[in-house]
C-alpha cells in the first residue's frame, strides 16, 4: 500500500513566520488550549505538524522557541489550537496571556502523517496531550473512507485529553487509565492485541512520550502492521539548525543516522526508530566516532 501527504488539493505548503495574536486561552482538563490568529499557516497544516512559538516577550532572554503539536488549524479562521501544560519558564509565560496578546509563530514545521491510499482500517494511540494532533488525523482518515479507532490513554482521569471529542470523530474510544480511574486499568499497549483482531486494523498512528511510542511500534511490528509515531523530542529551533532533536533512525539503506526530529520528522516510521538508542550515539552510526586515537 502506498502513501500520501495530507495536503489539500491547491494548498500552499512550507513554514510561515507571522505574528499571532491570542484570541483565547483556557482550561482542558489539567491541560490549557491556546487559540492564535495566524493568518497563513492554517491552510498550510497536515496532521502531526507542530508550531514554534517565541516565549518571554520581546525583552527576554528566553531566546529559544517552545514547539508544539498543531491540534487543530482552521483555514476559514486563520486559527491555530494548541494544547499544552505548564513544565517551565517558556510554557509559564505562556499560561500568563491574554486575548490580544501578540505572540510570534513560526509553522506548520516538520513533516504529517501520512495517509493510505486505499481504506483500510487505521488504530491511532495517544497519551496524554500528546493525542492533540490524532483528531485532525482521524478526520483527514474518515474523508478517504477508513475506519477509525482511537485509544487514549494517561496515568490518570484528569490527565486524558479529548475524550468527548474522539467519540464524535472515531468509530470505537477505548480509554485506558494507569490508575483505572476510568476505562480500562493499564497502559494503551495493554488493549492493542484484542483491538487488533477485533478491528481488523492495517496501520498504527501514535503520538505521545516516547516510552509508549516505543510500545506501539513494537506492538504494531509484533501484527506485521506498519507505524507511524510522532516524536516527543525537545525542539529548540524547529528548522534543523541546533541538532537538539536528533535521534538515531534506520535509512533505507540500512544504515543509522542521527535525524533531525523538526525536519525529517516528527513522524517517522516505527519500525526505523532505534528506540532502545534514543539518547545516545549508537557506535554504528553513520559518522559516529571510532575511536583509535594517536
Amino acid at each position: 500500500m502506498t502513501v500520501t501527504h495530507p495536503v489539500a488539493a491547491g494548498a500552499q505548503s512550507g513554514p510561515l513566520q507571522v505574528p499571532a495574536e491570542v484570541v483565547s486561552l483556557g482550561p482542558a482538563g489539567d491541560y490549557l488550549l491556546l487559540t492564535l490568529s495566524a493568518p497563513g499557516i492554517a491552510e498550510r497544516t497536515g496532521p502531526g505538524q507542530f508550531a514554534a512559538l517565541a516565549v518571554g516577550g520581546p525583552q527576554s532572554s528566553m531566546l529559544l522557541r517552545r514547539s508544539f503539536s498543531i491540534y487543530r488549524a482552521d483555514p476559514d479562521a486563520d486559527t491555530l489550537e494548541i494544547v499544552f501544560a505548564v513544565h517551565r519558564k517558556g510554557t509559564a509565560w505562556l499560561a500568563e496571556l491574554r486575548p490580544g496578546d501578540p505572540v510570534d509563530v513560526v509553522g506548520p514545521l516538520g513533516r504529517p502523517f501520512e495517509l493510505p491510499d486505499q481504506p483500510v482500517a487505521c488504530m491511532l494511540v495517544g497519551g496524554g496531550y500528546g493525542t492533540a494532533p490524532l483528531f485532525s488525523l482521524a478526520q483527514r482518515l474518515h474523508d478517504r473512507g477508513c475506519a477509525v479507532h482511537l485509544v487514549l490513554g494517561a496515568t490518570t482521569e484528569p490527565r486524558l485529553f479529548g475524550v468527548a471529542e474522539a467519540e464524535r470523530v472515531a468509530d470505537t474510544v477505548t480509554v485506558t487509565t494507569e490508575d483505572g480511574s476510568t476505562g480500562v486499568r493499564g497502559r494503551v499497549t495493554d488493549v492493542l492485541p484484542d483491538l487488533v483482531t477485533r478491528t481488523h486494523a492495517g496501520r498504527f498512528y501514535a503520538c505521545g512520550p516516547m516510552g509508549m511510542l516505543r510500545a506501539v511500534a513494537a506492538a504494531a511490528a509484533d501484527h506485521a502492521i506498519g507505524s507511524q509515531c510522532a516524536v516527543e523530542e525537545a525542539m529548540a529551533c524547529g528548522v534543523g539548525v541546533c541538532m537538539t532533536c536528533v535521534l538515531p533512525v534506520i535509512g533505507d539503506d540500512g544504515r543509522t543516522r542521527m535525524t533531525r526530529s523538526c525536519v525529517d520528522g516528527p513522524v517517522f516510521a516505527g519500525d526505523r526508530v532505534r528506540w532502545d538508542a534514543v539518547g545516545t550515539l549508537p557506535p554504528d552510526t553513520v559518522g559516529a566516532p571510532t575511536g583509535g586515537g594517536q
